[in-house]
């Protein structure tokens, strides 16, 4: 099993910044891409940010954050961070860190989807 830890959460005025970081640990194969999603009181979860592991790290952004929002990889390379500023009010949402790839100890290694707990941003006016 994939386990993500998320942390950076937390209340934050307009305006501000906030980063977010995930962990993905466990019998991890290979990584293929990580990212994050937002899900607002009654909405759906969306797309926030998601970076490719393996290659050249392309990323891509909901057009909602695109010029805020940058997500980027650590040098372990099991990591990711998003880095958010120019917060708005309508930023405020519990984020949940995903992952997908090869997991398991033996050949052939399965697929995984993981998700995190999610972590609440709130972006006060």
């Amino acid at each position: 099993q994939v386990q993500l830890a998320e942390s950076g959460g937390g209340l934050v005025q307009g305006g501000g910044s906030l980063t977010l970081s995930c962990t993905a640990s466990g019998d991890i194969f290979s990584l293929i891409a990580m990212g994050w999603y937002r899900q607002a009181p009654g909405k759906q979860r969306d797309l926030v940010a998601t970076i490719t592991i393996t290659g050249g790290g392309a990323t891509n952004y909901a057009d909602s954050v695109k010029g805020r929002f940058t997500i980027s990889r650590g040098d372990a390379q099991n990591t990711v961070y998003l880095q958010m500023s120019s917060l708005k009010p309508e930023d405020t949402a519990v984020y949940y860190c995903n992952a997908r790839g090869y997991e398991g100890r033996h050949l052939p290694p399965s697929v995984f989807d993981s998700w995190g707990q999610g972590t609440q941003v709130t972006v006060s006016s």
